[in-house]
């Protein structure tokens, strides 16, 4: 019988038991995160000594929404719109042959496009850089922008390539045995970033 099968009431009947996975904490609630994109939005501003030639990418899916909020603080600081788009890079990833197929997101480009503008791609998560690495390729198709910078909602760290945010709402250290679930209103009804543990392999009771 396969040892991972299950008796009546629902143990496996090899006496193996999963770890219980405690519950997933907040790290950022929607008060800090709206205060971390004002700040984003600011260093933006600062560095691009305005904003008359940013373009915003938002890496879907949750990256796009953060993109459009920090759109819209940006026009509250400069008083003017910023351009802001989206970026699928499902067709760029690495693992692509590695992962089930999955539906290839939107990319929209604004009117203007991006030649010689400052393109600040943004996501929710900063983790092995793979992601970022795949953004650039599909960028490097669309046009030559002046400069490329990054904004992330949260940098939780192990990082497989030499890849760095420019701009952080979070530095978070993590092992690699958690996990970082970002929650935004427009995708999950409200806002949040929980820190988490993978559920554990059943392991046999001593």
């Amino acid at each position: 019988m396969d040892s991972s099968s299950e008796g009546a009431a629902g143990v496996p009947v090899d006496g193996s038991a999963a770890a219980p996975t405690p519950p997933a904490r907040p790290v950022l609630e929607a008060p800090d995160i709206a205060r971390v994109l004002t700040r984003i939005a600011h260093e933006i501003v600062e560095r691009a000594k305005g904003a008359d030639d940013v373009v915003l990418l938002g890496i879907p899916t949750r990256g796009v929404h953060l993109a459009q909020r920090l759109a819209a603080k940006l026009q509250e600081i400069t008083g003017h719109p910023v351009p802001v788009g989206s970026l699928d890079i499902t067709m760029y990833r690495d693992d692509l042959r590695l992962r089930p197929a999955r539906a290839l997101a939107r990319t929209e480009i604004p009117g203007d496009g991006i030649e010689g503008r400052l393109v600040v791609l943004v996501d929710d998560v900063l983790f092995s850089g793979r992601t970022i690495r795949a953004a650039l390729d599909a960028l490097g198709d669309i046009g030559r922008p002046r400069a490329v910078q990054l904004a992330v909602l949260v940098d939780r760290g192990h990082r497989e390539l030499p890849i760095r945010a420019d701009y952080v709402g979070k530095n978070l250290p993590t092992s690699l045995r958690e996990t970082v679930r970002v929650r935004l209103t427009e995708e999950d009804g409200r806002d949040g970033v929980l820190l988490g543990q993978r559920a554990a392999a059943p392991t046999a009771e001593q």
